[in-house]
Order: structure tokens, then sequence, then C-alpha cells
């Protein structure tokens, strides 16, 4: 068993129109830890159906409790009052390149 590169370990979310469950595989840490706690505490909906050795699972549940968010970026000024809100309670401002989108 070979140690497997970030680019190879994915998640993929699976579901059709005509069933009532999806299908997570995963190698995301957070993920893997959100899933296993929604397991338990939620059974019915959701469970383990297969673990790998390189790390990764694969999570069964039903399509109705997932959800996918879309986040639209900051505005400026959004960005500036956060800024602003860092200088005042002494946050470290550390400059990055911008990013491209």
């Amino acid at each position: 068993m070979r140690k497997l590169s970030k680019y190879e370990k994915e998640t993929i979310i699976n579901w059709n129109e005509g069933e009532t469950i999806a299908s997570i595989y995963t190698f995301n840490a957070s993920l893997k830890r959100r899933l296993e706690d929604f397991s338990r505490k939620y059974p019915l909906l959701c469970r383990l159906e297969r673990s790998t050795p390189e790390g990764s699972v694969t999570y069964v549940m039903d399509k109705s409790r997932l959800s996918i968010r879309l986040v639209p970026p900051y505005s400026e000024e959004r960005l500036a009052a956060a800024r602003e809100y860092a200088k005042e309670h002494g946050f470290q401002v550390i400059q990055t390149e911008e990013k491209i989108a």
C-alpha cells in the first residue's frame, strides 16, 4: 500500500434524481468526523458503508439531509470593516498576494 498524494485524496458526493440516498466518499478528516458524528446521532439517516486502509470512508445517507452551501465573495465594504475590526482589537495584519479568480 503506497501513500496517496493530496491530489488523489478526493471527495465525491453522488446522488441521482431517482433515489432517496446520497453516497459520500471522502478522505477529508473534517468531513469524516462530521459524518461519523451525524451517523452516530441519526443511524436511520446515515451509515458507514465502507472504510479503506488508505483512509477513505464511504457513507450512505438520506439525501434530504444533505445540502450544498455556496458562499459569495465578501464585498469591499465587508473586507474593510473586518480589517478595521482586526486593527482595533489587536489582530496581526498579514499581507497576501491577491487571489486569482
